[in-house]
């Protein structure tokens, strides 16, 4: 028998008050026949509970539904059997990515520099190709909303990019953004991260890092808002000190804000850690810090 509702509760940064309680157990009564998925995405709609990008956040939901089942608060249906996709295959590495004459000189010598969304099937193979050949970490397939960037001249290609979501949780940053644990549960999607980053090794020209970030920095709200339809406000990222000393990030005004302890977000049953880096962040936005806090963001946040 479900036990009675005595109080309001906070899930994924979102207060639900003990009224939406009682109407999410109303809706779970009555559409008993609806998958757990279904069900999910019918509270987020009714809560208008959404991502950044608009979508119902469903994972958030998917939780809230299985914290309530587990206190006693509601019965939900029968797991049913899911077809999952399976992983992507590993990227072959073929000839097109194979090194090619040195390109040095100065930016000037450059001449413009462009930077290429990649969109179609083919591009993004290619993408692929390069990151997983060049790039130490390899390849891995981006979760939630990312952007891929090649960079090129007249010369021909120089490097890429990817831009995709935040770290779970980082005690150093979320401190510095003045984040408590709820705000950023519920605005996390406003942090990007700058996942990976590739200058072809081929390419030997001083400050094209910094030059192609500050780029990148004055461009990429505006093509993230096309992309996932709202603007981010901060951007991070991490630095093997072992490897880079991260000077293209200081050079195109990125903050550093010290040391992670390579320790990851703690879940029950898991462990997960890496070699301590270092810690960058760039602010897109003046007011950054007022918008992450913000109790009512809900995407398309002006700038």
């Amino acid at each position: 028998m479900n036990k009675k509702i005595t109080g309001s509760i906070f899930q994924c940064g979102r207060e639900i008050t003990i009224h939406e309680l009682e109407e999410i157990r109303e809706c779970v009564k009555m559409f008993w026949r609806l998958s757990r998925s279904e069900l999910a995405q019918t509270i987020c709609e009714h809560l208008e509970w959404f991502a950044a990008t608009g979508a119902n956040k469903t994972d958030a939901g998917m939780k809230l539904l299985e914290h309530l089942e587990a206190k006693g608060l509601l019965q939900l249906p029968e797991k049913r059997p899911t077809r999952k996709s399976g992983p992507e295959g590993p990227v072959q590495i073929t000839d097109r990515t194979d090194p090619q004459p040195e390109i040095v000189g100065s930016l000037r010598d450059l001449g413009l520099i462009r930077l290429d969304i990649v969109k179609d099937k083919e591009t993004m193979d290619l993408w692929k190709e390069y990151i997983q050949r060049y790039h130490y970490l390899g390849y891995k397939k981006p979760f939630g909303c990312y952007l891929r960037y090649f960079f090129k001249c007249e010369r021909g290609l120089l490097g890429c990019a990817l831009f995709s979501g935040a770290s779970k949780s980082m005690g150093m940053r979320d401190r510095w953004i003045g984040w408590t644990e709820d705000e950023r549960s519920r605005n996390q999607g406003w942090v990007i991260n700058n996942a990976r980053f590739l200058i072809f090794p081929w390419v030997k020209v001083r400050y094209l890092a910094s030059h192609v970030l500050g780029h990148i920095a004055r461009r990429i709200v505006r093509d993230w808002e096309e992309l996932w339809g709202y603007k981010p406000v901060l951007m991070e990222t991490f630095v093997d000190p072992e490897r880079y000393e991260g000077v293209s990030y200081k050079a195109s005004n990125w903050h550093y804000l010290g040391m992670t302890t390579g320790v990851g977000l703690v879940r029950k049953g898991k462990k997960y850690a890496t070699r301590p880096k270092k810690l960058f962040v760039k602010p897109l936005a003046e007011d950054f810090r007022a918008i992450l806090c913000s109790e009512n963001l809900v995407g398309r946040v002006e700038i």
